[in-house]
């Protein structure tokens, strides 16, 4: 999963809809003799292709859309949407917990690359967060996700009203919700501080079900 953080302090960070689950090319076994088995046990494409089945056309993957559509046909909405609002928590307790040693920078930004394992009982656990998310593309669909990623990622750092040379300039300065495939799910700045009176602290467009 991608995520855009525009600004740490206060956090606002966007995540991306269209990114993509990896399988591994075998079913996964308890079995002591199949420890070894890395085609059970990652999911890395450069491992994956090495199998005599892998399938060059989807690489073992899945769009997150689809995913969340199997999900609940076979778990069920509710479960499901859980599992993504955990996933959501997962994002914004990583980047509350770096947020003071991270430069703020108006003129800056990153883009992650989360990588989430979801258990049988749909819990979803934090892998690593790529601060150098991968671009390179080993299907059509990849390419598709990637270009328009970037595009987006450009709409949201340089949007069109910036081209003015009296506008401010700033990769926070963006002020919409919604841009492209991107959707903002941590915003800690309140109207009241866009208007300048008030307390800062999370609005809205605050991640669901953190406690």
């Amino acid at each position: 999963m991608y995520v855009l953080v525009t600004s740490y302090r206060p956090l606002k960070a966007w995540l991306y809809k269209l990114g993509f689950a990896r399988f591994c090319i075998a079913k996964y076994s308890n079995d002591m003799s199949e420890r070894d088995n890395m085609f059970i046990h990652l999911t890395n494409v450069a491992i994956s292709k090495l199998a005599g089945d892998y399938n060059d056309k989807h690489g073992s993957k899945w769009s997150i859309s689809n995913l969340r559509f199997y999900l609940e046909q076979t778990m069920g909405k509710e479960l499901t949407d859980k599992c993504f609002d955990e996933i959501n928590n997962i994002i914004y307790i990583s980047l509350k917990s770096v947020q003071n040693v991270v430069i703020n920078d108006k003129h800056c930004f990153e883009m992650y690359g989360y990588d989430i394992l979801i258990d049988s009982a749909l819990k979803p656990w934090l892998i690593e967060v790529n601060a150098s998310a991968s671009l390179s593309t080993t299907t059509e669909t990849d390419r598709m996700i990637k270009m328009n990623l970037l595009n987006d990622v450009f709409q949201i750092v340089i949007p069109p009203e910036w081209t003015d040379e009296n506008s401010k300039h700033g990769a926070n300065m963006c002020k919409d919700t919604k841009v492209g495939h991107f959707d903002v799910i941590i915003n800690e700045a309140k109207e009241e501080d866009k208007k300048g009176g008030g307390k800062s602290g999370a609005n809205n467009n605050t991640v669901k079900g953190r406690g």
